[in-house]
């Protein structure tokens, strides 16, 4: 049944009330970035009352009033215990090409789970943040205190991991991230904070490394969006050029802009051998763009903000050919590193009707960390946390066992190169080359 209030429609489905005006319609078998739309069910119904509205009316409506997004994913019910998880991050904004994919891979853990009939299943529940840090305060009030979570994945980006992890730390929510990667985190102290990928000292270190050892480069442009993630990243990965020897220079852009033609200019006066970018893809892809097309002929590299096909998309495929990015996280759609990778990449494909991409398995080993617990019969937020620090397993990337601060005990840096409309691993970052 549905009814109306303001702007927005509700759809009554036995006791549960859901706002249906911001409901998560992606299907899952669309390729990211996935357009997000609003799902209008029984719309014959508002016709004959003649109530008609437009999913942009709607969504521009729901904003207006400050709604958040949210949607339960919870891979099947039934008999038994249920806990709740979240997962939290940008899901229908410019960089959410970012979040489907490890969003999908916790789906997909905690559908297989379920589907084992368990004694206490798992319901996951979505929060959309589109990537922006005060509505992902609004939403994790909300989870805590109205959703009761005993448990968060997420959220994915750091500046909102910044603003919302008080609010978990203090609700004694434990959170397991597999995106975020802001050096800072770690240092907050947070007791109930966790993440599956290196952070960006050690994604800095790499890059360095290979950029100096693979590459050769005796001068590196670094540029960044001037953001927190971004800005952090592209220094530190001067900083580690210049450990071994190679001249450095700097710029930021505009990460709401679209003509960076005067980065561009100092980059060709400056003759680099390679152009670093901290930020995420959107930004990457159009700076990328206009420097082959203002004749720069060097490397351009950037780091797991860009690993998305969205980059090849924004610069064109032409311009992104040899585009380098480095990240800590795993693709491995042929299971070159373990068993349980291919599995994954074969389970994923056919659940998706994708290959596994950026932080897809960093997902799924973020569920599965807690899917750990709860087999463990810790159902209590608490209780999770306490277990979470105990955990040793081969995850479907790499080794999950977290050290007393929430990092992972080990920490690898993995390259890959644009080549055609793909995004291939190259390898470690000590051992990897260049094409």
């Amino acid at each position: 049944m549905l009814f109306w209030a303001g702007s927005t429609v509700y759809d009554i489905a036995g006791p549960r009330v859901t706002d249906i005006s911001t409901r998560d319609s992606a299907s899952g078998h669309d390729s990211y970035p996935i357009p997000y739309r609003i799902r209008m069910e029984r719309l014959g119904t508002l016709r004959r009352n003649k109530m008609r509205v437009t999913g942009a009316v709607a969504v521009s409506a729901a904003l207006a009033l400050g709604a958040v997004s949210c949607s339960d994913d919870d891979g099947g019910s039934g008999g038994g215990d249920e806990v709740t998880i979240g997962f939290m991050g940008d899901l229908t904004g410019e960089n959410s090409g970012l979040v489907i994919p490890p969003k999908q891979g916790a789906q997909l853990a905690i559908e297989q789970y379920n589907a084992t009939n368990p004694k206490v299943k798992i319901k996951l529940k979505t929060y959309d943040s589109q990537g922006k840090a005060e509505q992902a305060t609004t939403l994790a009030q909300g989870a805590v205190k109205s959703d009761k979570i005993v448990g968060l994945i997420g959220p994915a980006f750091s500046g909102e991991s910044q603003s919302v992890n008080p609010i978990l730390n203090e609700a004694k929510i434990p959170s397991v991230t597999p995106s975020a990667t802001g050096i800072a985190l770690a240092e907050k102290g947070w007791k109930y904070w966790h993440r599956v990928v290196a952070d960006d000292a050690v994604q800095s270190v790499g890059a360095g490394e290979f950029l100096s050892g693979s590459v050769k480069v005796k001068k590196v442009f670094t540029v960044s969006d001037n953001q927190e993630y971004g800005k952090g990243l592209a220094d530190s990965v001067g900083n580690a050029v210049k450990t071994k020897g190679a001249q450095v220079q700097s710029d930021a852009v505009d990460d709401k802009g679209n003509d960076y033609s005067s980065t561009v200019n100092k980059i060709n006066q400056f003759k680099p051998d390679a152009v670093y970018f901290g930020g995420y893809y959107a930004v990457a892809g159009r700076l990328f763009k206009q420097l082959r097309e203002g004749g720069y002929k060097g490397k351009v590299m950037s780091g797991d903000g860009s690993l998305a096909t969205g980059l090849i998309e924004g610069a064109g495929q032409a311009n992104a050919q040899g585009a380098l990015l480095s990240c800590g996280c795993m693709i491995d759609a042929e299971g070159k590193t373990n068993a349980k990778a291919k599995k994954f990449a074969d389970d994923y494909k056919a659940k998706f009707g994708s290959e596994v991409a950026i932080y897809s398995s960093e997902g799924f080993d973020a569920a599965t960390a807690f899917i750990e617990a709860i087999k463990a019969g810790k159902t209590k937020a608490e209780e999770i946390n306490g277990f979470l620090k105990t955990e040793d397993f081969q995850g479907v990337g790499k080794q999950i066992k977290f050290d007393d601060k929430g990092e992972l005990a080990t920490q690898d840096i993995f390259i890959y190169e644009v080549k055609d409309n793909k995004l291939p691993l190259l390898g470690n970052s000590k051992q990897a080359t260049v094409s």
